[in-house]
């Protein structure tokens, strides 16, 4: 995965709640899709009409959110079924950081394992958010600093984000849940050779 240190990327506005896995990816879609193609089918039965074209009344089809990778939603935000495809669509849209009031648990843990930062903010605070980026007339700049656990709101606000302090450092070394465990071989090839002195029968 890529480092995640510092982010100042445009933000795009999604203010619904209790967005669910299968609105974010359908199920169909999690049979014979290619990882690295999720992203085209995101959000798919919302983001485009009966035409497969894009549907100018979704939020996210507005000009000004194209390339983000900031996403600010609503409360409750991934919430339904566990399926990890979830975070490979969003993350398949170019999103590395989503902001909402509250996240569905597993789609909540599921980002951390994917290289996307998931930040829980105070209602109000999504709030004044979703409301300036609804309202600019331009794309608005976000910035999402990880090591100092803050970020950067429209107005200039800042906002100090809790995260668990090993999430953090696997996102700043751009570490899967595999490369955390290989940061410990040397002391996993120790207990494994006292192990074999100790139980030479469990190693034949």
């Amino acid at each position: 995965m890529d480092p995640f240190t510092i982010l100042r990327s445009t933000a795009a506005a999604l203010p619904w709640s209790n967005v669910d896995t299968d609105m974010i990816i359908r199920v169909e879609r999690c049979v014979r899709t290619l990882r690295a193609e999720m992203g085209r089918w995101a959000f798919e039965m919302a983001r485009f009409d009966s035409a497969g074209r894009d549907d100018p009344e979704f939020p996210l089809n507005q000009e000004k959110f194209r390339g983000a990778q900031i996403l600010v939603a609503g409360e409750n935000f991934g919430c339904g079924s566990s399926r990890e495809m979830a975070v490979w669509a969003i993350a398949g849209m170019g999103f590395r950081c989503v902001i909402a009031p509250s996240f569905g648990d597993i789609f909540y843990n599921n980002c951390f394992q994917n290289g996307v930062l998931a930040i829980r903010l105070p209602r109000s605070a999504v709030d004044g958010m979703l409301a300036a980026l609804a309202a600019a007339p331009a794309p608005v700049e976000l910035t999402v600093d990880l090591p100092a656990q803050t970020l950067a709101a429209p107005d200039g606000e800042m906002h100090a984000f809790e995260i668990d302090a090993l999430r953090k450092k696997a996102l700043l070394e751009g570490l899967d849940a595999i490369g955390v465990t290989l940061e410990r071989e040397p002391a996993i090839a120790a207990w494994q050779e006292r192990d074999r002195a100790r139980r030479p029968w469990v190693w034949r």
